[in-house]
């Protein structure tokens, strides 16, 4: 008959029982205890590489390039949304150096910068923006080069502004720098000016599919007489020019994903707005956002990409009166042509729209207004043809000088 010994000393007495709420206690502390062990065993594995990474300088000058390109990689992002702020970020930050000559190559060579930011910094008139201009346009190389040929260089490398003034400042810079990598070509730089707006021009007009008369040989050659200082070109290089550009237009700069997000970032309205159908003429609630010059419209207020897209140069704006719609306005082409829009179809495909003009209606005679002070503000010729005319005039003026 076996015996139980329960104050034996091989097993000690038996340990006494704990009431619940103590034994869940002890549990608790158990498990914090395990915890605490564990954090300990970490921190420990923490020192460890801390204390290895201290004693190796190669690991340590790894992670202060990882952080020194996370930081880069910031101000590239806030450069492509704002210029002037990204360019102060990475000066901040040390990343670059508040130079003409730095900034202007950091604009020309590094890869991500959106094209347009890009253009809208050259652009700026002060005094720094003007001095890294003139660097950036020196980084290009347009010796022995046609006019076509450099122009196609010096168009990639960014996206021209829609300002007349900034377009001005940038293809003046152009010209006189390809004046000087080619001496003799032309007798001053407005020459130069003037025919590289000509065929900036021309590349429109012969490969714009909204443009029906097409210009000739003999009608370009005819718009560039006396633009040498009074004397015609040699109509040998007017004619390898056109035919250089009729032949392969110039390449616009696609920008990345973030183009659009920068176009709508700062519109300069934006709201809802019916719109009568083209085609079938009944209104539709369409969401509006006015930049750029242009008139975007999209079904919801999330959608990404456009619907359909207006450009609004040479258009003009005004109220209009319809019986069963109160507060219109409409888009009108003052010369009755068709308005060089498009728009999506329901299977994605882009189409050009055939509107001779758009109507809209407003919620009240206040919102119509607004939207109409500013289209009209955001309306604008083709900035091109000012700038050629106000430069041909100076160089018949400068002539009818020499010769008097």
């Amino acid at each position: 008959m076996a015996i139980c010994r329960k104050d034996s000393f091989l097993w000690g007495k038996a340990p006494p029982k704990l009431p619940p709420a103590e034994r869940r206690q002890s549990d608790t502390v158990k498990i914090h205890k395990f915890e605490l062990l564990d954090d300990i065993q970490k921190l420990r594995l923490e020192i460890n590489h801390v204390t290895s990474e201290i004693h190796n300088p190669e690991l340590q000058e790894q992670n202060k390039n990882v952080a020194r390109n996370r930081i880069f990689l910031r101000g590239k992002k806030k450069f492509n949304m704002d210029p002037k702020k990204g360019i102060h970020y990475l000066v901040e930050n040390n990343l670059l150096e508040w130079q003409a000559e730095m900034v202007a190559e950091f604009l020309y060579k590094e890869e991500g910068l959106n094209k347009t930011a890009i253009g809208n910094f050259l652009g700026e008139r002060q005094e720094m923006h003007l001095e890294v201009l003139k660097a950036f346009v020196g980084l290009h190389e347009f010796s022995d080069l046609n006019l076509v040929q450099a122009l196609r260089q010096f168009l990639w490398s960014f996206r021209l502004p829609g300002e007349a003034q900034k377009i001005d400042r940038m293809m003046e810079a152009f010209a006189t720098r390809y004046c000087d990598c080619n001496p003799g070509v032309f007798q001053s730089t407005d020459t130069c000016y003037i025919l590289s707006f000509a065929i900036i021009m021309l590349n429109t007009s012969l490969h714009n599919p909204n443009v029906k008369d097409k210009p000739s040989l003999q009608r370009f050659v005819a718009m560039n007489r006396g633009i040498n200082n009074g004397e015609d070109l040699s109509t040998e290089l007017l004619t390898k020019l056109y035919a250089s550009i009729r032949s392969e237009p110039f390449k616009i700069p696609e920008d990345d994903g973030n183009d659009l997000t920068l176009t709508f970032f700062n519109p300069d309205r934006e709201g809802w707005l019916l719109k009568m159908g083209g085609r079938v003429k009944t209104w539709k609630r369409r969401w509006f956002i006015l930049t750029d010059s242009c008139l975007y419209y999209f079904e919801y207020t999330t959608d990404k990409d456009p619907i359909g897209i207006i450009p609004l140069e040479n258009l003009c704006v005004r109220e209009a009166q319809y019986t069963n719609k109160p507060y219109c306005l409409e888009l009108y082409n003052p010369k009755g042509q068709k308005i060089k829009a498009c728009k999506t179809e329901n299977k994605g495909r882009v189409v050009q729209g055939k509107h001779q003009s758009y109507k809209f209606s407003a919620a009240s005679a206040d919102e119509r207004d607004n939207w109409i002070d500013a289209i009209s503000a955001s309306i604008t010729k083709d900035p091109f043809y000012d700038l050629v005319f106000l430069r041909k005039r100076k160089v018949i003026s400068n002539t009818s000088s020499s010769h008097n």
